[in-house]
């Protein structure tokens, strides 16, 4: 089995570029407010800012998972759309996990909708530009 490994790396860049938009000059400071991060003492949004580059490497490891996962379906399942296998994947595996870490993660009631939608846009987004990569270098 042949893996390319550049183009997991480079779906992986997608994903975070797409997600980096998304979170920051799309929904950042709803994202922040959601989390209750707009009324904490700026020493305490400092230090939790100062923790990003830890969290950020936590996520580039899962998003290389994610990655290399799209590929295999993507490489091996030629028969089927690359950008409609993403968006399946996204509505089957996704959008439950995200739906019920939302609803039992301890999200206020006034946030639960917001809060979906903002990370399911997110995923489908960041699937969908994987699937872009990931069908261009195949």
């Amino acid at each position: 089995m042949h893996i390319n490994y550049v183009a997991i790396l480079l779906a992986t860049v997608a994903q975070f570029i797409v997600g980096a938009i998304w979170y920051t000059p799309l929904f950042g400071r709803l994202w922040g407010k959601i989390h209750g991060f707009d009324k904490l003492p700026k020493a305490t949004q400092k230090k939790m800012m100062s923790m990003m580059p830890a969290m950020l490497g936590i996520q580039f490891v899962t998003t290389i998972l994610t990655s290399f996962v799209l590929y295999l379906f993507i490489a091996y399942q030629p028969s089927w759309n690359a950008y409609a296998m993403a968006g399946f994947l996204w509505l089957g595996f996704v959008v439950p996990t995200q739906v019920s870490a939302v609803i039992f993660g301890n999200t206020e009631p006034k946030w639960v909708i917001t809060k979906i939608a903002i990370m399911a846009g997110a995923s489908i987004l960041c699937l969908e530009a994987a699937a872009i990569v990931l069908r261009m270098m195949l």
